[in-house]
């Protein structure tokens, strides 16, 4: 496997770089990138066609510089300084393991307040430059696109939180054994728990904007299903746990045009060190998992790439707001309940039955969903039947 994408780039083209930028997180932001400018672009679309407004909003020119941006200034240019700078000094530290060093309390801290004294400094000079002898009032117009960068921090922030939360409730007893060390580290993470706190979060914020449920739920459906699969090429090349059952059958004969490693594999090199020692192997990650297993991460990237799909390619043709999203949940819903059939988690005892969190949560998704068309198809008629200017 690949945990950092210098281990990918010296695979390829057989050079020896080495750049501290693990290839799930790296993955990840393309995934959040991804998905961003879906979203922007989806936003832009709704507003053009009437679905969305834009909003006016009063802002005040020639201010001196408030206390709350001081601060906020200060605190980003020491989180900055303090662990920028520091890992330039303690590279050595750093390089092995980005996300342990990120988390810990290495760092300048000298650096970390030269940093925010200057960040503050700059701020306070930058509006004292511009500052009017009487401070005046602008109305200015912002646009539903203009948002995106926003609505992805938000979606980042409570995703994350969400992901940690019901990943520590599946795993209470590494929670017992290490409470701090499972809060904050990178790896454990439920997408489904990011899915659903990042969605009030999203919602809520939103909301807030005058952009409606229905609206913004259709505008960001693809982007989550793209998002999704992109951070599932992550997962493979990291080898994060994230693999299937093991897997000795051979591979179907309808199946034996593509490579083997996409129907069986043993993820050698996988980041979390699983397996046993490679023979020979010296360095960092040198265990290879025994028995070849389903490579999951592969099936999710494939088929959230066709719903994406599905969804692109229906998302005009759909009259009523919502619909888009119910589908959404559906899809997913079905997806996620048919990968954990191969896939390693947990199983719980429902009714005499084995399922997984993942699977609970899934079937709640399709539920959702099905209701979905219900109640956004109720809505519609209830604030009026002129397709695409309903308020509501």
């Amino acid at each position: 496997m690949f945990p950092r994408i210098s281990d990918l780039i010296n695979y390829m083209f057989g050079t020896n770089l080495n750049i501290p930028i693990q290839s799930y997180g790296f993955m990840i932001a393309v995934a959040f990138v991804a998905g961003a400018v879906v979203l922007y672009f989806e936003l832009k679309r709704k507003e053009t066609e009437g679905l969305i407004p834009a909003q006016q909003r009063i802002i005040v020119q020639g201010a001196p510089a408030s206390t709350q941006e001081l601060i906020l200034s200060a605190i980003f240019g020491f989180l900055l300084g303090w662990k920028g700078v520091g890992l330039l000094i303690d590279y050595s530290i750093f390089s092995p393991n980005p996300q342990e060093y990120i988390l810990s309390w290495n760092g300048s801290v000298v650096a970390g307040l030269l940093f925010a004294i200057g960040f503050s400094g700059y701020n306070y000079y930058k509006k004292y430059k511009e500052r009017l002898d009487k401070p005046v009032s602008e109305e200015v117009t912002i646009h539903p696109y203009q948002l995106t960068g926003t609505i992805l921090l938000v979606a980042a922030i409570f995703g994350i939180i969400g992901s940690k939360i019901f990943d520590t409730i599946e795993h209470l007893d590494d929670f017992v054994r290490d409470p701090f060390g499972t809060l904050f580290s990178f790896s454990g993470l439920s997408f489904y728990g990011g899915l659903l706190i990042a969605a009030v979060a999203v919602v809520w914020y939103t909301g807030r904007h005058k952009i409606r449920l229905p609206f913004i739920a259709d505008a960001i459906a693809p982007a989550l299903i793209l998002s999704y699969a992109i951070g599932r090429i992550g997962c493979q090349l990291a080898g994060d746990g994230c693999w299937g059952v093991a897997n000795l059958n051979p591979m179907p004969e309808w199946l034996s045009f593509l490579p083997d490693w996409i129907w069986s594999f043993t993820y050698p090199h996988n980041v979390i060190d699983d397996g046993v020692l490679i023979p020979g192997c010296g360095g960092d990650h040198c265990f290879v998992l025994p028995t070849p297993v389903y490579p999951t991460p592969i099936y999710e990237t494939l088929m959230g790439l066709v719903i994406f799909g599905i969804l692109m390619s229906i998302r005009r043709l759909l009259k009523t707001p919502g619909y888009l999203f119910s589908i959404y949940l559906i899809l997913n819903g079905v997806e996620r309940f048919l990968i954990e059939e191969v896939r390693i988690n947990k199983p719980y005892e429902m009714m005499g039955i084995q399922v997984t969190q993942a699977q609970i949560i899934a079937i709640g998704l399709m539920v959702l969903g099905c209701m979905g068309f219900w109640y956004f198809r109720w809505l519609k008629k209830k604030v009026g039947r002129k397709v695409g200017r309903i308020e509501m």
